[in-house]
């Protein structure tokens, strides 16, 4: 129940340094498992540790029941990446991109019983609060806290089953997964919203801007804010569905009521002062700081200083080994995540997006307008070479747009978000597959997106204000906040790099004195959102099929590219690009029906297209409920199309 393994629960004991929001410590506690409710809640002091517990379920374990060692990365990359192609996979996991996902899927059972598991937690830290006599409540200074945050927890891990699964069992206050074992799904959506909606208001009416007691990795008002703000857009877009189809939503007074809701949570936000885009895209995903003023929300997954190159039970966790490039002479990744050609070209020259979060292969032909010039056959973070050689000479013989996996034909395009803190190598229980990771859930970026979502559905396409938060976004994408801020960028961010050298299975590693991809010095001028995606959208060519042509505006075409390009390998892409109706025509546009050439072909190594054989469909939007829980509980049914 103690097993008193010291650590910081959301960032590390040294090697990432402290929030750039001036924390002065984590949230640095026991790890512990939820208490017995007779000793949970004796004491103020008790029932803090049992809240621990709730926060215990946002670490992946490999001990005990659920081992989910992978929990973070798997499911949430097959269900929120994948499913929009923008990544892909081979082997066992390629299914994820043709839409062949099965009930009985190795990941998906395991990661619904997680995640009810911590809704089980929560509902019984939320049910011992309210047996606390009155007396008792008001003399606990950290009770609204304490119930805030479980709130908030329940919330957060309900939102990952209903965006994935549709309609599920709402366990109430008390209810667990073992002591329930066979409940009804809801029966609307709008009962399941209002379910996930109470608990962020909850969430935010007792929620401080800070964390309690300065331990960022707390829930917070800006966090519960923004998932209330999340849960009222995927009311209005069930609402708008519900009066047209998933292929022709309709605009309804109810589903804008509920926008006009959102949109005034998301100012408050805004209008905090709390949060900022961090100056440099790339260090969102650096050691050297956690809980930046643009994390609202975020895991931090880390072993602590010490701890690194050693095999843990409870901190085991392969991200790097599956995000890493498997195309190199003397070290191979997994390669369960490759990244499409087509969300690789979809960036324009000078969105530093691109270099800070994709690296390729070394292509034969490829244009000098789109090859990166430092991310090019190349991690520059790490200083791997991709293919037999890093290509400087153009006319020496040089790899393809594909890399065979598993048998697969798969893009040659690698994410440096996952693959860039520590190397991999073939002797993998002892040799670095233990490295820090950001797990962003909500990001600033994120809410000023959704806030000009909101703007534009209440007034129109050409809301200025709208336009001006992706500008924001853009401008800070083409490197226009890193401009005078070199010097601090480095002396941050530049330790753990210069420490990787002479270590074990470096060898070759150069010490580095300067950032992996140069920072601007000079401003740059960046196009504007308006004018670039009202021409893009109309726009027909290799790259992408008509945006408007397919019935959507620019502002629609705006947001859903937006966030394609910077949520690249965050696994709650899927999600907003649905309940912003931009997913199917993403499909549709982005990677067009029988465009390319197949596995069979001997010219597939040469072309980049993903070849996509089969037809949308919209009843594919929901996973199927997992084969074990239909087994388990009597009262689900599978959810249509599976």
């Amino acid at each position: 129940m103690n097993h008193k393994l010291l650590y910081f629960l959301f960032g590390c004991v040294g090697l990432i340094g402290l929030s750039s929001c001036n924390a002065d410590k984590f949230l640095d506690v026991d790890h512990y498992s939820i208490l017995p409710a007779d000793q949970m809640f004796t004491s103020e002091e008790k029932a803090a540790i049992g809240l621990d517990g709730v926060y215990d379920m946002l670490w992946p374990t490999q001990n005990g029941t659920f081992q989910e060692t992978d929990w973070n990365y798997k499911p949430q990359l097959l269900t929120g990446g994948h499913t929009t192609l923008d990544t892909q996979a081979s082997g066992w996991d390629a299914q994820w991109n043709n839409q062949q996902w099965a009930a009985d899927d190795r990941d998906l059972g395991p990661g619904w019983r997680y995640a009810y598991a911590q809704v089980g937690r929560a509902n019984n830290f939320i049910a011992g609060l309210e047996k606390l006599d009155e007396q008792t409540r008001k003399s606990w200074k950290s009770y609204d806290q304490l119930d805030g945050q479980a709130h908030a927890l329940r919330g957060f891990f309900y939102l990952w089953l209903v965006e994935n699964f549709g309609k599920v069992p709402m366990l109430l206050e008390g209810e667990t997964y073992s002591n329930t074992p066979e409940k009804a799904a809801a029966s609307s959506d709008s009962e399941m919203w209002d379910y996930l909606i109470n608990d962020f208001m909850i969430a935010s009416e007792k929620l401080d801007w800070k964390p309690q007691n300065g331990e960022y990795g707390r829930c917070t008002k800006g966090m519960a804010l923004s998932y209330l703000a999340e849960c009222y857009l995927w009311k209005a877009y069930r609402e708008r569905v519900a009066a047209g189809s998933e292929l022709k939503p309709v605009s309804t007074n109810e589903s804008l009521e509920n926008v006009r809701k959102a949109k005034d949570l998301l100012e408050q936000v805004v209008n905090s002062g709390v949060y900022e885009l961090q100056p440099c895209y790339s260090t969102l995903w650096d050691p050297g700081e956690a809980w930046n003023k643009e994390a609202v929300w975020q895991v931090v997954v880390d072993m602590g200083d010490g701890n690194y190159n050693k095999w843990d039970q409870d901190c085991h966790i392969y991200n790097n080994f599956y995000a890493a490039s498997p195309n190199m002479s003397r070290r191979a990744g997994w390669g369960t995540e490759f990244l499409s050609w087509e969300l690789y070209f979809s960036f324009e020259n000078g969105d530093k997006r691109r270099d800070y979060s994709l690296c390729t292969n070394p292509v034969q032909g490829m244009p000098d307008s789109l090859r990166s010039k430092y991310c090019y056959g190349y991690n520059p973070f790490l200083q791997e070479k991709i293919g037999p050689t890093r290509i400087t000479d153009r006319t020496k013989k040089q790899a393809a747009y594909m890399f065979v996996s598993s048998g697969d034909y798969m893009p040659a395009v690698w994410s440096l978000k996952m693959w860039r803190t520590q190397r991999c190598s073939s002797n993998w229980s002892n040799d670095g597959i233990h490295n820090p990771s950001h797990f962003y859930q909500k990001r600033y970026a994120g809410v000023l997106l959704d806030l000009a979502e909101c703007l534009f559905r209440l007034n129109g396409p050409d809301d200025a204000t709208a336009w001006s938060y992706i500008d924001q976004v853009r401008n800070r994408a083409f490197g226009n906040l890193e401009v005078g801020k070199k010097s601090a960028i480095e002396s941050k961010f530049l330790p753990w790099y210069q420490n990787l050298y002479g270590g074990s299975n470096y060898a070759d590693y150069k010490q580095v004195t300067s950032y992996p991809v140069p920072l601007n010095e000079t401003s740059v001028t960046v196009p504007r959102a308006k004018e670039y995606y009202t021409k893009y959208a109309n726009e027909s060519n290799d790259l992408h099929k008509s945006f408007a042509a397919y019935g959507l505006q620019p502002w629609e075409v705006a947001l859903g590219q937006e966030r394609r390009k910077e949520f690249n390998s965050e696994f709650y892409l899927k999600a907003d690009l649905q309940r912003s109706e931009f997913l199917i025509p993403d499909i549709e546009c982005n990677y067009p029906k029988g465009v390319g050439v197949p596995n069979t072909d001997p010219d597939k190594l040469n072309n980049w297209h993903t070849y996509r054989t089969w037809d949308f469909d919209v009843q594919k939007l929901v996973m199927p409920i997992p084969t074990s829980e239909l087994l388990r509980n009597k009262k689900l049914s599978q959810n249509p199309g599976y």
